[in-house]
């Protein structure tokens, strides 16, 4: 499967790294942030659809695409919005048709973004491909999709620019994108990659309304 969604990308000469994943568990443990998710709806341990819903919490936008030999979870499948579910077997024709769909609506989907002020040059950086700013002084270290670099700039004003963005600041040194954490306990947030960033003892309350909130507005609880 995974052969045939790189060959029809590339025949569209779409620039794509496709990854292939044996169980739901092993999927989302992955580091790796994609746009466009087949899930068999049958998989050794955890399914699809449990492992659409865990992978919903944290990844709103991207675009699901069901794969089944029963039509049996269709309805199932409108609960974590899916794109499209695919009935086995069904040819490359079909296929492409799906994946020119997907990356038309990728296409033409807005990414927040901000400009930041690096080595006096302006870079814009995308929001979602973000997982924390780290602050120290007025040092910011970006830790995002394409590794680690950092900047200049006043925790304050950096605050205010996220605000309504889902960034939240758990601790003095950390603003952390909600959309990337796992789990949380009192004293940490724990990311999808397994990095853990400390909660201020004061900040916990309000982190956990923020991620409830977070959730909420994107669907991932009811």
């Amino acid at each position: 499967m995974a052969g045939r969604i790189g060959t029809i990308l590339k025949e569209m000469k779409i620039p794509c790294m496709v990854r292939q994943f044996h169980s739901g568990k092993e999927f989302l443990r992955s580091p790796d942030s994609f746009d466009i998710v087949f899930l068999d709806i049958i998989m050794p341990g955890m399914d699809g659809m449990r492992a659409a819903r865990i992978f919903r919490r944290k990844a709103l936008d991207k675009i699901l695409v069901f794969i089944s030999s029963s039509r049996e979870y269709v309805f199932d499948a409108y609960d974590v919005e899916a794109f499209q579910y695919l009935l086995k077997p069904f040819d490359d024709r079909k296929l492409q048709s799906v994946l020119q769909r997907a990356v038309r609506r990728i296409e033409n989907r807005p990414r927040e973004f901000i400009i930041v002020s690096r080595e006096r040059q302006q870079r814009k950086v995308f929001l979602d491909d973000i997982r924390y700013f780290e602050i120290q002084g007025r040092i910011v270290t970006v830790h995002g999709a394409d590794g680690v670099f950092t900047y200049y700039q006043q925790i304050g004003s950096l605050e205010k620019e996220l605000q309504g963005k889902g960034f939240f600041r758990c601790h003095k040194s950390f603003l952390v994108n909600l959309k990337y954490v796992d789990t949380y306990n009192r004293q940490e947030a724990i990311l999808d990659n397994g990095e853990k960033l400390m909660i201020a003892r004061r900040r916990y309350e309000a982190f956990c309304g923020a991620l409830l909130a977070y959730m909420k507005e994107g669907g991932g609880i009811v």
